[in-house]
């Protein structure tokens, strides 16, 4: 409220009043607590305003605040007025209280000032060129972090525009970052924009204000029984520092490593698992790894024979999966056919004899023995011993020369040149023969009848129940 000439103007502690010159035209500050005398040329234009009072850890923006000496104390123009920083701001926190000047405005309310715990950073973007505390000259757009712990004091040049914090990184555990922009990492490594690399330390760790965090990454337990199949997205150098080329593929396994983490330019490709074989089995590898030229032999194929416990290399696979050794008896046998030249050893009881067996053969191996057969052979079928009575027979044909023949009356087991065959009878006969059969069993059954003692003749129980049947 404006006072009048000759008015008294009594002002407490902690208080202040703008006083007018009405011949000059200039307005000055009066700080209690004081008594003051309006003179003609002398009008209180604000006051008695309590001062502003910034607590600890609070502050303050001040909107055209006073421009200061390197004193400290407030600038004065020729005409007597204090000088204004005019669409300025200026950050006041906890002080003696202050009076504000004539234009000087409170832009915000009494804020408590952001603390920043350990493993917790702001983020700050710079809006207006200026040179911070440390010397370091800030331009327009440039970010950085404020990390912690400690109280964050706003700076009216910079503005905040978010918190991170940091991420604990466990054991067996990786941490995968990316450069958003050009960025030199903590380990003082030159990251471009889009390169991802691993932090594997154990503890937490605050990425920077050009690192994002793609995913944690969990380590891979290897065992006796798990093996990891890997493949290079880039040419690299690996962990044991065994240098790589792009789309390689190999095989990691619990003798290389116990846990495993991939690496930015690695891909599981998938898991596999351990092959075992027991001494009845065996399997055909196809397209097998050769350590020794460090690439597949395409095309080939590699009998593996149990007992044994691998793991498949990249790229090889089982041909027709885990077998079962042939275990063949006296009456039992198999026919064979040859894809390609070999020579053929058959080992059977203590003796061993060789035969060189070109394309397209076919032969017949009897038990008993065992028998895997090699990759250049293919097992057409297994076939077993006919048993035939005196009064029982077979046909057999001959499938080179198409002739048949019957075999009757004894043990026969047909060759790879054999087969059976059906000989087709009319429908006639077959009836013929079978009530002729019945015939013929029912003259056996009376003669047996007729042979049995007298003291037997009565029929017994069972005789009576096959009659009635």
């Amino acid at each position: 409220m404006a006072q009048s000439s000759g008015d008294i103007i009594r002002i407490p502690p902690n208080h202040y009043v703008h006083i007018l010159n009405k011949n000059s035209n200039v307005t000055q500050v009066e700080i209690g607590p004081k008594t003051l005398i309006c003179h003609d040329h002398q009008i209180m234009t604000v006051g008695p305003e309590k001062m502003v009072i910034v607590p600890p850890r609070c502050y303050v923006i001040v909107e055209n605040a006073i421009k200061r000496g390197e004193d400290g104390i407030p600038l004065i123009d020729k005409f007597g007025q204090v000088q204004l920083k005019h669409g300025e701001r200026e950050v006041r926190i906890a002080q003696q209280p202050f009076p504000l000047y004539p234009g000087e405005l409170l832009a915000s309310s009494i804020t408590k000032l952001n603390m920043v715990l350990r493993n917790q950073a702001l983020r700050l973007r710079c809006v207006e060129p200026f040179i911070d505390g440390t010397g370091t000259s800030r331009l327009p757009g440039e970010e950085w972090l404020y990390e912690g712990p400690g109280l964050y004091i706003p700076n009216v040049h910079v503005e905040v525009i978010g918190e991170i914090k940091a991420v604990v990184i466990k054991e067996n555990q990786a941490l995968r970052l990316i450069a958003t922009q050009d960025t030199t990492d903590k380990a003082k490594n030159y990251r471009v924009t889009g390169e991802e690399w691993m932090i594997k330390e154990i503890g937490a760790y605050l990425p920077g204000v050009f690192e994002k965090v793609v995913a944690i990454v969990d380590a891979f337990v290897l065992t006796d029984q798990r093996a990891l199949h890997m493949r290079a997205l880039r040419s690299f150098t690996d962990q044991f520092n065994t240098v790589r080329k792009c789309g390689e593929e190999w095989l990691i396994t619990d003798q290389d490593i116990e846990t495993y983490i991939p690496s930015v330019y690695e891909d599981l490709v998938r898991t596999v698992d351990l092959t075992v074989l027991t001494s009845r089995q065996y399997c055909v590898v196809m397209d097998p790894y050769d350590p020794v030229k460090g690439a597949n032999q395409l095309g080939t194929k590699q009998l593996v024979q149990g007992p044994k416990n691998f793991f498949l290399k990249p790229n090889e696979k089982l041909e027709r999966g885990i077998e079962d050794v042939y275990i063949l008896s006296e009456e039992e046998g198999l026919i064979l056919h040859a894809a390609e030249r070999f020579e053929d050893v058959i080992k059977q009881e203590n003796t061993e004899s060789r035969y060189i067996r070109n394309p397209g053969d076919r032969w017949t191996i009897h038990g008993p023995m065992e028998y895997v057969p090699p990759v250049e052979v293919t097992v057409l079928r297994k076939t077993k011993a006919i048993s035939l009575t005196e009064s029982e027979g077979i046909y057999v044909r001959d499938i080179k020369s198409g002739k048949v023949r019957a075999v009757i009356g004894e043990t026969y087991m047909l060759n790879h040149d054999e087969e059976l065959w059906e000989k087709a009878i009319p429908k006639a006969i077959e009836d013929l023969l079978y009530r002729r059969t019945r015939a013929s069993v029912t003259d056996v059954t009376k003669s047996r009848r007729k042979c049995r003692p007298a003291k037997s003749w009565s029929k017994t129980e069972e005789e009576k129940k096959e009659e009635e049947k």
